[in-house]
């Protein structure tokens, strides 16, 4: 009898082969499961308590994705590729989930039936490389000359994106808002110079984007009820520097033994306080904004010399407002000049609901802009912010990348067309597995439907007969329990959110299909046990040598 050879310390687990691969299919069939039904403009929103009692609404796939706490790790893949897709396009996030997970699906009898998955995995390499090059082929170059026609266009793409949020009564006056609020940008389009604010109270409608910089107004001092609340045409001192009294002695250590000197280190720190404030107000700035807190002392002092000030501004705000209205963010009071101090058309102070902001409109070099959104709960508004947050990303990636293609379903049935009618031309194994990601992509039409709660086999067959006859754009229609020409009907998305959408679930199935073993350490706790807990932590689950 042959003596047992233990490889790997007890207690791991370690399952392998086929029933492993199967298995882990099954873990992200059920994660699929959990988000299947929010996709689409009938998609259900689900809510999310977490630990700490805090709950979530929303119908955005990445965000879902995050909150659910999955343990499972080959179904973790899936929640890569959720925020893979949300990083990189910003929407999409649920098709993508969708995709893999029926990808997955339509792999698994192959799998049973002992087709070794290299096999799979080439045949679904082929597949995506075929349907990436039709969808560039068949993607609508943009046309950006017709500035009419330009804009009219983003803001399809921006109501497509919110047709499937909770917003979608408003999708018109939203995606108007989102390609203004786009196009003040640079040619860079940074996402950071846009703010959006959530001030509670109020209807969605009162919603406000503001051409320039908003931001609440920050903690501030007796005094301040006395500065002017409207500046015209001010000169914007933006500073990294603490305007109060105490800053002086926590930067060096003072050793005294009587109270004359004692009094001249405060009269110097008093001095040295005034010696900023003076310098700032010969400057010529009537507004300062600091990064660090501004004391009661400074407040007055600028109150009665009328002029107005806000510390503890957040960074991001003052990056913005440096952006907006020029000028440069001090750590010295010495050089304020006009080069390093902004300028704007008008700065003023007002309520907005419950709260006061400060605004600055008509900068110079506006290339920023915040949006003010107003609703009533709080996990409403938040559910807004990620649905326009969507939507901006949309038109940043429309502009940039000039193509688009129809939405609701009509591209991904084309595409399932072309891989079905391409594998009946190739011998071999590869036939079937094309043939079956092609059925795959059905899954998108298909679900739009199950959550409207229309017949979905009666719409797919439609939907097949139209594309065999070469209706490219033909998808669902939502709103009439049907199928419509979806680029007609203006339901529009940029070919990037489709081509992502389809490598990154690609590529998880493929990541997937390649597993064969799971090895699951045992945690070093248990190892400890194992060993009478010695000491000092040298269980053997540590992974180190033993003494």
């Amino acid at each position: 009898m042959q003596p047992q050879i233990l490889l790997l310390k007890e207690g791991t687990e370690n399952t392998q082969g086929k029933q492993q691969v199967i298995s882990n299919i099954n873990a992200c069939s059920a994660i699929v499961d959990a988000i299947r039904t929010t996709l689409g403009p009938r998609g259900m929103d689900k809510l999310i308590v977490d630990n700490r009692g805090k709950a979530t609404i929303s119908n955005d796939g990445a965000t879902i994705m995050k909150l659910l706490d999955v343990v499972h790790p080959a179904a973790k893949t899936l929640v890569e590729i959720a925020k893979s897709q949300d990083a990189e396009v910003g929407d999409g996030t649920t098709s993508v989930v969708i995709l893999a997970g029926e990808f997955l699906k339509q792999c698994k009898p192959f799998v049973e039936e002992g087709v070794h998955p290299r096999v799979i995995i080439k045949s679904f390499r082929k597949a995506t490389k075929l349907a990436l090059d039709k969808i560039a082929e068949l993607g609508v170059k943009i046309n950006k000359e017709d500035e009419k026609e330009y804009r009219s266009l983003l803001e399809k793409c921006a109501a497509t994106s919110m047709s499937s949020k909770l917003i979608h009564q408003q999708k018109d006056f939203f995606s108007k808002m989102v390609v203004d609020a786009v196009m003040m940008l640079d040619e860079l389009l940074p996402l950071n110079m846009i703010g959006i604010k959530k001030v509670q109270g109020g209807a969605l409608e009162d919603t406000v984007l503001v051409p320039g910089v908003a931001f609440k107004k920050t903690f501030s001092y007796a005094g301040f009820e006395m500065q002017k609340k409207t500046y015209k045409n001010p000169k914007i001192a933006m500073l990294n520097i603490e305007l109060e009294l105490k800053a002086e002695k926590e930067n060096a250590e003072v050793r005294l033994d009587n109270v004359e000197e004692y009094q001249k280190v405060v009269d110097a720190e008093w001095n040295i306080l005034y010696d900023k404030l003076d310098r700032i107000q010969k400057s010529g700035a009537t507004v300062v904004l600091s990064k660090l807190p501004i004391g009661d002392v400074a407040t007055q002092y600028f109150a009665d010399r009328g002029m107005f000030c806000a510390g503890r501004v957040p960074d991001e705000d003052l990056q913005r407002t440096m952006k907006a209205c020029g000028g440069s963010i001090q750590s010295t009071v010495h050089d304020l000049n006009d080069e390093t101090l902004g300028t704007c058309e008008t700065f003023e102070e007002k309520q907005v609901g419950g709260e006061r902001f400060n605004f600055f409109y008509g900068c110079p070099k506006s290339q920023t802009c915040t949006i003010i959104l107003r609703g009533g709960a709080e996990q409403f508004m938040e559910e807004t912010e990620r649905s326009l947050h969507d939507a901006i990303m949309i038109v940043r990636r429309a502009m940039k990348n000039d193509s688009v293609v129809a939405g609701g379903g009509a591209i991904d049935m084309e595409l399932s067309k072309y891989l079905r009618n391409y594998s009946r031309t190739i011998a071999g194994k590869e036939q079937l597995i094309i043939g079956a990601m092609a059925k795959a992509f059905e899954v998108i039409a298909r679900q739009l439907c199950d959550n409207a709660g229309f017949d979905a086999t009666n719409i797919l067959n439609k939907l097949r007969q139209k594309h065999a006859q070469d209706g490219i754009w033909w998808g669902v229609d939502i709103n009439n329990e049907n199928i419509a020409d979806n680029f007609e009907a203006c339901v529009w998305e940029p070919t990037i959110v489709k081509s992502n959408a389809i490598v990154a679930a690609s590529e998880a199935t493929c990541l997937l299909l390649s597993v064969d073993e799971t090895v699951k350490n045992p945690r070093s706790g248990q190892g400890e046990q194992q060993m009478g807990g010695m000491p000092g932590g040298m269980g053997r689950g540590r992974g180190r040598p033993m003494m």
